[in-house]
């Protein structure tokens, strides 16, 4: 067993150009040094004093910030190009980190929260553009897969780094660390790679228009569109772990914060161990919505378990919900994008990256409104009952998309 998930992960990372290590090994430097937004709701409940429902407003700018990001960087990657774009993103979301340890009012904090997101998720179009610019196109899933990994990989260190950091010497240090690396992965970007724009013939950009004007619109076709609201109610579920859970570790629990982050990186490092062999093997025996729905309920049995409140539960519960993860965000983004028509597969990509921005928005208002008015273990039950609410639209989804796979095969 061993020897064969070997195998696979030498071969999935065979043949790919330098650009694209490059690339992923600025998204791990970038991402290792993500160590303030796992602690973030700690550091505003602890720190600064805000209340429960304060702190619920201040994610709902981190989420305005970041869908607001997500549609600038897209455009400013199309405009100026999608290197000036990371290279200014990472550079000045090291600057917006310094600024904001200085922070300490509810409306400087969640202004300053806005714009650094804005600032800072402009580099995920932009990086999703640069792999498409630098990687082959025999290898693009590969690519878009290798910086998937690196993504988990620094997930699983910057947390982990940022909890004894946090607990040893405060958490003016996590600032400062995480915007020295946001600003050396520019510096390095910038030294290492050289900029590079892909050009399409005139005969090309006609023949898209006209595939687009003939294509259903994402935001005209129903059935794409319970597809998006379903993944935004799972979603809600899921962020509850970056948002809620590590409050309800510190306040109910009493964890320290190096306990925090080791909880939290097991999660990226989870991921970054088992996903490429357990997508593998799933993909080849289950349709993608039938393991979507799974690891859903998987999000919804972490927080029953969490409820328990003993560290073994704990830990199963961040087992299960990274499980989870690993079924149900690949398989639906996989099953996005095998249905958006191919000349409107940026529109449907986009409104599927929507569906998370509007999670990110919701989850935490959602989440401490309802733990600071009702308690913890209300809340946990509550998205238990939601993941488990939402399993029969999946089901439903999964007999359209059966039947519209054999007529498409009949036709």
């Amino acid at each position: 067993m061993l020897h064969r998930i070997f195998t696979l992960y030498k071969d999935s990372l065979s043949g790919l150009s330098r650009p694209v290590w490059i690339l992923t090994l600025i998204s791990l430097v970038n991402r290792s040094g993500t160590m303030v937004i796992p602690f973030l709701s700690i550091y505003l409940t602890e720190e600064l004093g805000f209340t429960l429902v304060q702190t619920g407003y201040v994610m709902v700018f981190f989420g305005l910030g970041s869908l607001a990001g997500s549609f600038l960087g897209g455009r400013l990657a199309d405009w100026i190009g999608a290197y000036q774009t990371m290279f200014w993103s990472l550079v000045l979301t090291g600057l917006g980190f310094y600024g904001l340890q200085y922070m300490d009012t509810f409306w400087s904090v969640s202004a300053s929260i806005f714009f650094l997101m804005v600032i800072a998720d402009s580099y995920r179009p932009a990086v999703i553009a640069a792999m498409e610019v630098y990687s082959k196109p025999e290898n693009r899933t590969r690519s878009f897969s290798l910086l998937r990994l690196a993504i988990n990989l620094g997930f699983a260190v910057g947390p982990a780094a940022g909890g004894v950091l946090a607990h040893a010497y405060g958490y003016e240090w996590l600032f400062w660390i995480d915007g020295t690396t946001c600003i050396l992965a520019g510096l390095t970007f910038r030294f290492l790679l050289q900029e590079k724009r892909r050009k399409r013939s005139v005969e090309e950009k006609e023949e898209q228009k006209l595939s687009k004007a003939n294509a259903v619109s994402a935001y005209r076709d129903p059935y794409y569109l319970v597809f998006m609201g379903i993944t935004c109610l799972g979603a809600i579920v899921f962020i509850q772990l970056f948002s809620t859970v590590p409050v309800f570790f510190r306040q109910e629990l009493h964890f320290s914060e190096a306990t925090i982050g080791a909880l939290m990186a097991m999660n990226g490092g989870v991921i970054f161990l088992i996903e490429m062999p357990m997508v593998y093997v799933l993909e080849k025996k289950f349709p993608s919505l039938a393991i979507v729905a799974a690891g859903v309920f998987l999000f919804g049995a972490c927080y029953l378990l969490l409820n328990l409140g003993f560290m073994a539960a704990v830990i199963l519960g961040i087992l299960a919900i990274t499980v989870g993860e690993i079924m149900a965000f690949p398989f639906a983004n996989s099953f996005a994008m095998s249905y958006a028509p191919p000349a409107r597969l940026g529109e449907y990509s986009g409104l599927y990256t929507m569906s998370f921005s509007m999670a990110h928005l919701l989850a935490p208002l959602l989440g401490m409104q309802i733990a600071e008015n009702f308690g913890f273990s209300v809340l946990w039950y509550a998205a238990f009952g939601l993941s488990v609410a939402i399993l029969p639209g999946y089901r439903w989804m999964l007999r359209r998309s059966e039947r519209r796979t054999l007529t498409l095969a009949q036709d």
